[in-house]
């Protein structure tokens, strides 16, 4: 198993935000956690990246415990998170933010540059982009910009943060379609949704997560078509066509 999450407590203070969260993501799956705005979604991935401590509770990545691990210590190692608010340098070009993203594992621009064309091959409107400044591009090709940046870490887990959120429609489906096919790369994906059904619908595994607790989970079409996740999450249309192979959709 690439990530396990036994029993993590997260508190603010004497304020609890997230308690016994247990979880298990490995290569080549797509495991969403989904849930209403202030349930925990964020505190959980931050905290995976080490942003946030651990009250209580084990973290391990490919078996070894990440309880003292710096957050660069911890992209060093694969576990790469993409934040909500992207994070990127709006006075810096496409490609030297790409660039940044590859000195976890390496500090000259030579090998660094290594990764590009696998990331402009992935996201061609990077490559048409490449020397405009990061501020000019659009929603959704800060996104993608955000995700590229990540990969040229070398990711073994790549943990996305509300990757949805403030895009249109039809760029969401374009996003998802990118994390589905880096799913099938082998790259594991723990994906933090308040979009359930596009996170159903292109996860393998779900997670629900409510007021910072842990109420339910299982496949994501088994979750689809649970009466209270319809009726929270989905609304009727949810219940009309749950989704019977998430990843082939997603792919579609």
């Amino acid at each position: 198993m690439l990530l396990e999450v036994r029993h993590l407590s997260i508190a603010y203070g004497d304020a609890p935000a997230v308690w016994d969260a247990t979880l298990q993501v490995d290569a080549g799956e797509i495991v969403s956690v989904i849930g209403p705005n202030g349930a925990g979604k964020s505190t959980l991935l931050n905290c995976l990246a080490g942003l946030i401590p651990v009250k209580s509770g084990e973290v391990r990545l490919r078996g070894q415990p990440l309880h003292r691990m710096s957050t660069e210590a911890r992209v060093a190692a694969g576990l790469v998170l993409v934040p909500e608010k992207r994070e990127l340098f709006g006075s810096m070009t496409v490609e030297d933010n790409l660039l940044l993203g590859a000195f976890a594992h390496t500090h000259r621009r030579a090998a660094a540059t290594a990764g590009l064309p696998d990331v402009y091959k992935r996201f061609p409107r990077l490559l048409e982009r490449k020397a405009q400044f990061a501020a000019t591009l659009s929603g959704g090709e800060r996104q993608m910009l955000a995700l590229g940046r990540a990969l040229m870490g070398r990711p073994k887990v790549l943990m996305l943060d509300e990757p949805s959120l403030g895009l249109a429609p039809l760029v969401v489906r374009d996003i998802l379609r990118a994390v589905a096919e880096l799913s099938a790369s082998g790259v594991a994906i723990l994906l933090v949704e308040q979009n359930a059904r596009a996170a159903l619908q292109v996860a393998h595994y779900g997670y629900v997560l409510e007021t910072g607790d842990q109420v339910l989970e299982g496949p994501s079409a088994q979750l689809a078509a649970n009466p209270r996740i319809v009726e929270t999450y989905l609304g009727l249309a949810g219940h009309r066509r749950p989704p019977t192979n998430a990843q082939a959709e997603a792919t579609q």
